[in-house]
């Protein structure tokens, strides 16, 4: 039996992220998600669908989205329901994440996030973009950056941008 979900949308709200009373990360949000053919007015319709993550997904999901994100997600559909106060049997339908993607530029996110909201990470870390050399947001730790971004004329988080350096690479630095 197969119970797969992959979905590409844009978040509708920010992630409402909570913790469970053991202390376990859980974020639900809804996610819109354009559907493939126009109606007959010519305009294209959009799914909003509900869905949750948890754990430490849940947490870095919460610090690297915002309304208006767009994500890619891969989980699968759960259904589950409960009584409300009024005593009222209440069913949900639900996409639990396994894995998610970030689908805009770190850039993008920064800068609609700050229009919007001001709630953008800032900070990586180191953990976001294995590539991204953060030369704005890392701490210096008393070491010189060597002019590595002096040159930089592109995207100043893109250590492969034009720079005008050669790049000196000797085949035992090679992993092949």
């Amino acid at each position: 039996m197969l119970n797969r979900a992959v979905l590409t949308g844009r978040l509708t709200r920010d992630v409402d992220l909570r913790y469970t009373q053991s202390g376990i990360a859980v974020g639900s949000f809804s996610l819109a998600v354009d559907r493939s053919f126009t109606n007959q007015q010519g305009e294209r319709e959009a799914d909003f669908i509900n869905c949750v993550i948890w754990r430490k997904s849940a947490e870095n999901f919460a610090n690297f989205t915002h309304k208006g994100s767009l994500v890619g997600i891969d989980g699968r559909i759960q259904t589950r329901n409960y009584e409300n106060q009024q005593g009222q049997r209440v069913y949900v339908t639900e996409v639990v994440v396994d894995n998610f993607a970030l689908l805009e530029p770190r850039g993008a996110r920064n800068n609609s996030g700050n229009q919007q909201n001001g709630n953008a990470p800032q900070q990586n870390n180191g953990n976001a973009n294995p590539f991204d050399n953060g030369s704005t947001n890392q701490p210096n730790n008393g070491s010189s950056n060597n002019g590595n971004n002096a040159n930089n004329s592109g995207n100043p988080g893109d250590p492969f941008a034009n720079s005008g350096d050669s790049i000196d690479i000797s085949d035992d630095d090679l992993p092949f």
